[in-house]
């Protein structure tokens, strides 16, 4: 059976966006019919972004302190069994930034990754779940950039600086529930990961930066060791990359690890046609 979803990971700055649409273009050339999502987008099949989660109580207690905002909340809301789940980045886009600060901050404490580790697991493999059903159902092959790895090992270890057994567990369920799927992973290396990640930092807007090195290094593993700015988010980042080694050698599922340190597009995607050759015949 051919693959019907493709895993796009590897570090930041390590091109994992470009490998992504190269994916997505090489499928197309080979009339394979295949979706792209790559991170952030709000229509995630298997992950959440800007989705907040509640318990019954929580969500009734949530529209009653805010009754103004009660059928605007409502619209953007889904129902299961035991959750409510809020989607809240659409809410705003769509209605622009014109919320009470208070109603921001009760809604943003719990987005599914503000949740302590256990609960953000249970939210995330029951997705998963969803999503290889109907997934396994359907003929399209979908093509994810870094929600498989990258997420798990940023909720438990950057952000909770949980054990790496349980990282690596984390993980592994994820790769059991879409066994069904065939999957393919590609992980994506530079061959200087210092070098990349300061490019990045250079190329991307100082708000990114920013952001990404206060989450590094004020929480979880960061803090703990007692790291700082950008030496020590790239010290963090050498402790990612050796976790990720480990999961992705310790995976079973099909594997490529591609080097993008070509600087050159075309190149870069004849890599890439060759390996994906091996699963798309």
């Amino acid at each position: 059976m051919r693959p019907k979803l493709v895993l796009i990971e590897g570090l930041p700055g390590s091109g994992k966006t470009t490998t992504a649409r190269l994916v997505h273009e090489i499928l197309a050339e080979m009339n394979v019919a295949a979706q792209l999502f790559e991170e952030g987008n709000l229509d995630h099949p298997a992950d959440y972004d800007g989705v907040a989660v509640f318990t019954n109580e929580e969500w009734h207690a949530l529209l009653t302190g805010h009754e103004a905002f009660k059928e605007v909340l409502a619209r953007r809301v889904v129902n299961d069994v035991n959750h409510y789940f809020l989607e809240y980045r659409k809410m705003f886009n769509e209605h622009g930034f014109h919320f009470p600060d208070e109603l921001v901050h009760a809604i943003f404490k719990h987005d599914v990754y503000e949740l302590p580790l256990g609960q953000n697991r249970k939210q995330i493999t029951e997705r998963w779940k969803t999503f290889a059903e109907s997934a396994s159902q359907g003929s399209e092959t979908y093509i994810f950039e870094c929600c498989f790895i990258q997420n798990p090992v940023t909720m438990g270890m950057i952000k909770f600086g949980a054990p790496s057994e349980d990282v690596i567990g984390y993980v592994a369920e994820l790769a059991a529930i879409v066994e069904r799927l065939n999957p393919v992973l590609i992980y994506v290396d530079q061959d200087d990961l210092d070098y990349s990640f300061r490019k990045a930092v250079d190329e991307r807007p100082a708000e990114w930066s920013t952001g990404f090195i206060d989450y590094y290094t004020l929480q979880g593993y960061g803090q703990a060791q007692g790291y700082t700015g950008l030496e020590g988010t790239v010290e963090v980042l050498k402790a990612r990359s050796e976790l990720e080694d480990t999961i992705f050698n310790d995976i079973n599922i099909a594997k490529i690890r591609v080097i993008n340190s070509l600087n050159d597009r075309q190149a870069y995607k004849q890599v890439l046609v060759e390996l994906l050759a091996e699963y798309f015949k």
